[in-house]
């Protein structure tokens, strides 16, 4: 049996409550029923729907959207690359057409002065031959007369010789003989080695940093002791002798050998220049510049045939090594000879000009 509440007051408020439940469900569907909430509650479920499929369209949009800005930026970055490519290459071609137009202007320039020479090849070609001749013989009385070149005289002479000669004409024959008569001239002068000379000159210059100075001189190596000789040169055995002789052979041995040491310690030397043995390092470098300063002004005064400055440096390159070089080694005694082979040639010779060559040229040329 069912028990009764103790509250009699909650028993039919329960039951009431229970009643009213399925009232409003029932009026819900009721509600739902009618035609107006029906239009909203479809009219919701579309917009719903709708919302749905516009997010995912929106969202389908952005992945191609992105899809399209990488394809948009791969397309710009292979886009920028081609355009340096053209650049470079555009560039290329600048440079190409410059050097193409450099050349076609080295192009002209060669046609222009194969024009040139042609047209100086269609001259006259005993004006040619005698313009020819006329420059070089210009240029070997030039030589002749600033550097004495005697033998490129008579080689230019010899080829303005042969050149006319080739021409085999009788109006040349006037300059034919002027040009030997220079040539007869120059072949009676005497001979002069100047370049010879110079590089005797060169050799010494060459060999002044080895040369031995006198305070550059170190004491000798101390020599082998004779002790062990004059033992076996000695005089009998001690034993076989008496005390006096004894002390006599001890002495003479024993002073002998001191005699070797003092003699290994101490070299005496008569020197004229005795500052020339306390040079300092220093000064010693200044002397053999001082000694090269004289070779070299020597070797220029020969070139320019410059008589009296040639002596003069020749002879204080002498008094240098007198003075401050040991003369008794074979390298400075070397350097002494070659130097006076050098002073031995004779430099004061007057060069003849070509002048009656180049006259008669010129003559002819004033004829014509």
């Amino acid at each position: 049996m069912n028990e009764l509440p103790n509250n009699p007051d909650q028993t039919p408020s329960t039951s009431l409550a229970v009643q009213k439940a399925p009232m409003r469900t029932g009026g819900l569907l009721q509600t739902l029923q009618r035609p107006l909430p029906l239009a909203v509650t479809v009219l919701a479920v579309l917009l719903a729907v709708q919302t749905i499929s516009s997010h995912s369209r929106i969202n389908t949009l952005r992945r191609d959207m992105a899809q399209s800005l990488q394809k948009g930026n791969a397309v710009n970055a292979e886009t920028a690359a081609l355009a340096r490519e053209v650049s470079d290459t555009a560039k290329e071609l600048q440079v190409k057409v410059g050097v193409l137009e450099s050349r076609q202007s080295e192009a002209q320039t060669q046609q222009l002065a194969l024009e040139q020479l042609y047209q100086d090849l269609s001259k006259n070609r005993d004006e040619w031959a005698l313009s020819e001749v006329e420059q070089v013989l210009n240029t070997a009385s030039q030589q002749l007369q600033l550097a004495g070149n005697v033998q490129g005289a008579l080689i230019a002479l010899q080829n303005a010789d042969r050149s006319l000669g080739r021409s085999d004409k009788p109006q040349f024959l006037n300059i034919r003989r002027a040009i030997g008569a220079d040539i007869e001239r120059l072949k009676a002068m005497p001979a002069v080695d100047l370049a010879g000379v110079a590089l005797r000159l060169d050799n010494v210059i060459a060999q002044v940093d080895t040369l031995p100075m006198l305070s550059d001189e170190k004491p000798l190596l101390p020599a082998a002791p004779l002790r062990s000789t004059r033992k076996k040169n000695a005089e009998p055995e001690p034993e076989t002798l008496s005390l006096g002789q004894r002390v006599v052979q001890t002495w003479r041995n024993w002073s002998q050998e001191m005699w070797d040491d003092v003699r290994q310690l101490v070299r005496v030397r008569s020197v004229d220049t005795p500052e020339a043995l306390m040079l300092s390092p220093t000064e010693s470098f200044f002397v053999r510049e001082n000694l090269k300063l004289r070779l070299l002004n020597a070797r220029l005064a020969l070139l320019s045939r410059n008589e009296s400055t040639f002596r003069d440096d020749l002879a204080g390159a002498q008094e240098i090594l007198l003075k401050y070089f040991d003369t008794r080694a074979r390298a400075t005694q070397s350097a002494q000879g070659a130097l006076r082979q050098v002073q031995a040639n004779n430099l004061n010779i007057e060069m003849p000009t070509l002048s009656e060559s180049l006259n008669a040229v010129r003559n002819y040329k004033a004829k014509g």
